[in-house]
């Protein structure tokens, strides 16, 4: 899926909000690698710091059981960087210098008030944070930063939308290793905050408080690096039965990240452009990108992105319209293949309502009508009726009631848990 245009108005010190924030990352990510450090160790920056970070903090620390669950944390921390060394060098291309490092100035605001420093929350002076790395380390900074805020819904916004333009679905699996890394950076700073012993009246109470954030991080660090079972969500409709709709507010109201077969058509029909016109070729034949074989491969990319959350122990949530049983068939077995809950929603409306939504649609984006209605009458031929094995996992959805969002929540808060 095509980022939408953007300036870099980070680059001059603006503030920017999450959403501009978000489109500049991915922006940035893309066109800033660095192949000189894809001679570099993979994990390097990330041994650099927890080593450094840990062994401060464990200083700090009077009570043994804390000392016992932070050297826990370091077992668990190593022996997820040596699992994903592969992976983290598969990636080596894709390494680049830090966001924080080139935009020093930004700042990320909501609502007028300031968030973050360098827009994400990088601390700049850790051990080997001045070297390239993966982009999954700025997005984990950056949602660190958010949690460490108590801004757990624009924690779920920022990580939805950067998967969604930046397609990178493989990064979600390091999230937990990066941020972890960062959640434990994190309770370093707050021990730096520490006020000298004599020197300040209100010393007691001020390292009581340092002393507070820094558990608060640690804790944070320890939620992240706990292993989760996430269900996968599969929406399931016809055109106009609101899928879309409902399912952003999965995204914030139970963090569920969504995989949209619009997004993941449009960028699988982007690269198949790149690749067959490279040079901007107008004369070649346009590919059908609701041909049987695009939507073949949609679906294929589907359950691999679908895969990849689960993997990384974040709940999926799949939009798409899935007529036929083998496509549902091919998406529920990204779960039951790890041994993970399912849940297909069924989305639905009356015909009229389902007229009248995508004739609005049609005229808000400027689209034929009749040929919008001959799309929805051409899905309802095709939708194949539920089997019996669907309907051990099916619920259905009425989107015309006026409580269909909480009937939604309550519905998966009930057939399903949530990582």
């Amino acid at each position: 899926m095509r980022s939408p245009p953007i300036a870099d108005p980070a680059a001059s010190g603006e503030s920017l909000e999450l959403e501009a924030l978000i489109d500049a990352l991915v922006a940035y990510h893309r066109g800033a690698a660095s192949h000189d450090a894809e001679e570099q160790p993979a994990g390097e920056p990330l041994a650099r710091t927890m080593t450094a970070e840990l062994a401060a903090i464990r200083e700090a620390l009077l009570d043994d059981e804390e000392r016992q669950r932070l050297d826990q944390l370091g077992r668990w921390f190593e022996q997820d960087r040596v699992r994903l060394t592969p992976l983290l060098e598969a990636r080596a291309a894709r390494r680049v210098p830090s966001w924080a490092h080139r935009h020093p100035g930004s700042r990320l605001c909501h609502e007028g008030r300031p968030l973050l420093v360098n827009a994400i929350g990088r601390d700049l002076e850790v051990p080997g944070a001045e070297l390239a790395d993966d982009p999954a380390s700025d997005l984990a900074a950056l949602l660190v930063g958010l949690e460490g805020r108590e801004a757990p819904a624009l924690t779920r916004l920022a990580l939805d939308r950067y998967l969604r333009y930046a397609g990178d679905y493989e990064l979600a699996r390091l999230l937990s290793l990066y941020g972890t890394c960062h959640a434990v950076s994190a309770a370093r700073r707050a021990l730096r905050r520490r006020p000298a012993a004599g020197r300040d009246p209100e010393h007691p109470a001020l390292l009581a408080e340092s002393m507070a954030e820094c558990r608060r991080y640690l804790a944070l660090a320890e939620r992240i690096a706990e292993f989760r079972f996430p269900p996968l969500i599969i929406a399931v409709g016809v055109s106009g039965s609101g899928k879309s709709r409902f399912t952003r507010g999965l995204v914030t109201g139970l963090g569920a990240i969504r995989v949209s077969s619009e997004a993941e058509r449009q960028r699988l029909a982007q690269a198949d452009d790149a690749s067959i016109h490279p040079q901007g070729d107008a004369d070649a034949s346009v590919v059908d990108i609701f041909g049987e074989a695009a939507t073949a491969a949609t679906y294929r990319r589907l359950a691999s992105c679908a895969g990849l959350l689960l993997d990384a122990g974040i709940p999926a949530c799949v939009d798409a319209t899935c007529l036929t049983r083998a496509q549902r068939d091919l998406l529920r077995q990204q779960a039951e293949a790890r041994g993970l809950p399912c849940l297909l929603v069924s989305f639905e409306a009356d015909d009229a309502t389902l007229r009248r939504r995508i004739e609005k649609r049609a005229h808000r984006q400027g689209g034929a009508v009749e040929e919008s209605l001959a799309v929805l009458a051409s899905q309802q031929r095709r939708f194949e009726p539920f089997a019996d094995e669907e309907r051990l996992h099916l619920v259905h959805l009425d989107t015309t009631a006026d409580n269909a969002a909480e009937t939604l929540v309550g519905l998966i808060q009930e057939h399903v848990t949530l990582g």
